[in-house]
């Protein structure tokens, strides 16, 4: 996994306009190679809270009506395919009255954006467990689903309940309970039994926040995934952000372990 930090948070500009409804523009944006598939650690949310005298739940709330900006900015790109990271295995372990606000945030953004997503041809994808929402919750994320099940523009997968450690562990006890032949497993086939089975393996892996870390993210799909950190809180990221993060990706060299062609043997 390559590695790019951003030192310096760009300045903000006016709010860019809304775009008319329609399905989300899609395709390359000047000379630049864009990635098919981004996926987003939205880390900060707390923080830009604390910044303002807030409320976390707040800063979660603000997290929330970025994503339909950010995913905006990405299409245009021609981005096909953008998961976000909304709330992991791990954060179950979070205070109890926050874990309660953010299953409602959730419920709220569900009721409020799957109809306006839809209406922009979005197909919506959950990635992780379900046993452990609420029955309304799991209905809700079940109707999402079904409603967008046939649009095409781009898909946006939301990784709830989603640990990528969690992920293997059921894939293997799923390949167990199936009884496949040691001898018949290979990565083809364990990729099957992931969340992300139907998804292409992200090329670009974009954190907010500054940290470095995967988090418990998409381990297995990320093996050759780009890496790019910006100190932008989630709440905070833009235009400008996503024009940086898709510059870095258009200089990375991709080899998927091969060598380059100046340096095959003669």
């Amino acid at each position: 996994m390559q590695l790019h930090r951003e030192l310096a948070k760009p300045s903000k500009g006016e709010p860019e306009p809304k775009a008319e409804r329609g399905p989300f523009l899609s395709g390359p944006k000047g000379n630049l190679q864009p990635p098919q598939h981004v996926a987003i650690i939205m880390d900060g949310n707390g923080r830009w809270a604390q910044q303002r005298g807030q409320a976390r739940l707040e800063g979660h709330r603000a997290g929330v009506s970025n994503i339909h900006p950010v995913l905006e900015y990405l299409t245009e790109y021609g981005v096909k395919y953008v998961t976000i990271y909304a709330f992991s295995t791990e954060n179950w372990n979070r205070p109890r009255q926050e874990v309660e606000g953010l299953m409602a945030i959730l419920r709220e953004a569900i009721h409020r954006e799957t109809l306006a997503l839809h209406e922009r041809d979005v197909r919506i994808l959950h990635l992780g467990r379900t046993d452990r929402l609420s029955p309304e919750l799991q209905e809700a994320v079940a109707d999402a689903q079904e409603l967008t099940k046939n649009n095409k523009s781009v898909t946006l997968s939301v990784a709830f309940d989603y640990g990528g450690r969690d992920e293997i562990l059921q894939a293997v006890k799923r390949i167990m309970q199936d009884g496949t032949p040691p001898e018949q497993l290979d990565e083809a086939l364990f990729g099957q039994y992931l969340y992300t089975a139907h998804l292409p393996d992200p090329d670009l892996i974009i954190r907010t926040g500054g940290e470095l870390r995967l988090s418990n993210f998409l381990l297995w799909q990320s093996a050759y995934s780009e890496y790019y950190t910006t100190p932008t809180l989630w709440p905070d990221l833009g235009k400008a952000d996503i024009a940086m993060a898709m510059e870095s990706f258009s200089h990375r060299e991709r080899r998927f372990g091969t060598l380059r062609p100046e340096d095959s043997p003669v």
